[in-house]
């Protein structure tokens, strides 16, 4: 269910909030120095894995599909409270809902300012450690036709509220620092002019975008309901969108890297997309490297 609240009325006891440098971080105390900790990942066996990927595959290739989504949730073990993770992230886009969840992203959804809309789908992911990561991920033709997928899926998706659209940037990449390994992240621009007789309804806006096609894939309709039938579970909040308006710009992101507690149980959840060229095992990995915690600066994890 969506949620708004104005700014006088968050409470910061209950949630916490930092987007791009617009916070409510400064209601707290000042932030203790992080102590060593623990992360530990409990993964789904590559054997369910396989099942909920094959019967992805088995749509794509009947042509039910160009892209999917898939995405699973993964139990972990930590000390840290969900507050903890909020406040020492260096992600650029956190939330906090106090006893529900905390999500750390560094996808941007949308950005609306001076009338110019423009989107950021972000898809491809790879170890940074890896010799010529970026030139290895930049040239793999799986990779390549996912992003493109995606960015036609989006540009379309602004087409429906702007004029004009173009692609800004292609393909750019961007280096993540996590508690295990760098990863990077490959991601696009698409922008376009909202019309001269925009009243402001950013929420109708979003309504229209929704669900944001980087975690979903193409083509929509169908795609979510193939999405629902491989995962088998509810993603709540997960994958949904967060941000603010401040009275002149918007600005929202995807919500995944995501935490959510579930009574005394944290789940961690998080997938990738899948084409009909995608590796299973690649897949696997994928989903397992992004349960992480953004935190570059410090020295003892355990796995």
């Amino acid at each position: 269910m969506p949620h708004a609240w104005k700014l006088d009325d968050v409470n910061a006891n209950e949630i916490l909030f930092n987007f791009n440098g617009f916070h409510n971080q400064s209601l707290l105390e000042p932030i203790q120095p992080l102590q060593d900790f623990h992360f530990i990942k409990h993964p789904i066996s590559f054997a369910s894995y396989q099942k909920k990927f094959d019967g992805v595959v088995q749509n794509i290739k009947a042509g039910n599909s160009f892209l999917v989504n898939l995405s699973v949730e993964t139990p972990i073990e930590s000390n840290l409270t969900l507050q903890d993770i909020f406040q020492h992230s260096e992600a650029p886009y956190r939330f906090w809902y106090k006893d529900q969840f905390v999500c750390f992203s560094p996808e941007i959804f949308i950005k609306i300012k001076n009338n110019r809309i423009s989107a950021f789908p972000m898809k491809g992911t790879i170890d940074a450690s890896i010799p010529n990561a970026a030139s290895i991920i930049l040239s793999d033709p799986k990779e390549a036709a996912e992003h493109a997928t995606i960015v036609d899926l989006i540009r379309n998706d602004i087409s429906i509220v702007a004029e004009k659209v173009w692609v800004e940037r292609y393909r750019y990449v961007e280096e993540i620092q996590t508690n295990e390994k760098n990863l990077l992240q490959v991601s696009s621009e698409i922008s376009g002019i909202l019309p001269d007789h925009f009243d402001g309804s950013f929420g109708d806006i979003l309504l229209k975008l929704l669900p944001a096609g980087s975690i979903c894939g193409a083509p929509k309709p169908k795609t979510l309901e193939i999405i629902e039938q491989a995962e088998g579970y509810d993603r709540g909040y997960y994958t949904g969108v967060m941000g603010y308006f401040d009275g002149e710009n918007f600005e929202s992101a995807v919500m995944i890297r995501f935490i959510e507690q579930r009574n005394q149980e944290l789940i961690f959840k998080s997938g990738g997309g899948i084409t009909a060229q995608s590796q299973a095992a690649d897949e696997y990995q994928e989903l397992i490297d992004k349960a992480y915690l953004p935190f570059p600066h410090v020295t003892n994890t355990m796995h």
